[in-house]
């Protein structure tokens, strides 16, 4: 169960690699976290994240887990919750594509679209439908600002974003008043350029930034977080801009 702070004790993440992912399970580790789900694909990374969450004393456990195969998630997340509760899901896989690259080869953009939309849909409600089940916890699921408004330089993975995003809403508003909270957190570039470009903006974030408003939103139970916050005013002047200017700003 969540503590009096509105903190996980117990935390699974689907895309146990994640930078974004490990930084909130680093943070939350700190804070009241003791137990640990990562699940991802097996590999030499997935066994080093784990190792170090043990280093920093919490109980891990890795499953498991490709995006890519809905077909199992039910069999492998029904692992980790038939060994007790969940108090959080973060759902934080995905794949940025090459933008370039996959306008000339369709197959990759089938990849990113599968991996970003169609695999996080299936691992989604099989997480949702477990929280249900127990009756209480949080699912926090890791979306883009590049959601928002399909740019030309990333519209394959922008649309997928977009994609992840809507269906994350539709399925908070179908869980209120279940006792399971949905959290949708929309940073902004990680690890990539930052649009300095942008008149007044700061497009740019961390995965420590990202975690930070990862555990303010769930003491607050926020239900749509954006990382860094003033994204949520860029982003609203930039979606009703009208597309032939649209298309001239340097995105």
């Amino acid at each position: 169960m969540k503590d009096a702070f509105g903190l996980p004790q117990s935390l699974l993440v689907l895309g146990g690699t994640s930078r974004i992912a490990l930084a909130t399970a680093r943070r939350l580790v700190a804070r009241r976290t003791r137990t640990v789900w990562l699940a991802g694909r097996p590999s030499p990374a997935l066994d080093r994240a784990a190792a170090e969450l043990r280093g920093l004393g919490a109980e891990v456990h890795t499953v498991a887990f490709d995006a890519l195969d809905p077909d199992s998630h039910e069999t492998a997340l029904g692992k980790v919750f038939a060994e007790g509760d969940v108090d959080l899901v973060l759902l934080a896989f995905g794949i940025q594509g090459d933008q370039a690259r996959d306008e000339r080869e369709p197959a990759g953009a089938v990849r990113v679209a599968q991996t970003n939309y169609t695999g996080a849909v299936s691992a989604g409600l099989v997480s949702a439908r477990a929280l249900q089940a127990q009756g209480h916890g949080s699912l926090v699921v890791l979306s883009s600002v590049a959601g928002e408004r399909a740019r030309r330089a990333d519209f394959v993975y922008g649309s997928s974003k977009a994609g992840l995003d809507a269906f994350a809403q539709g399925l908070g508003d179908a869980l209120h008043g279940t006792g399971v909270h949905v959290m949708v957190v929309r940073p902004g570039f990680v690890g990539a350029r930052a649009a300095s470009d942008l008149p007044g903006s700061r497009w740019s974030t961390t995965p420590e930034e990202v975690a930070t408003a990862v555990e303010l939103g769930l003491r607050r139970r926020s239900e749509t977080v954006w990382v860094p916050g003033s994204l949520r005013a860029v982003m609203s002047l930039l979606r009703h801009a009208p597309r032939e200017l649209f298309r001239r700003l340097s995105l």
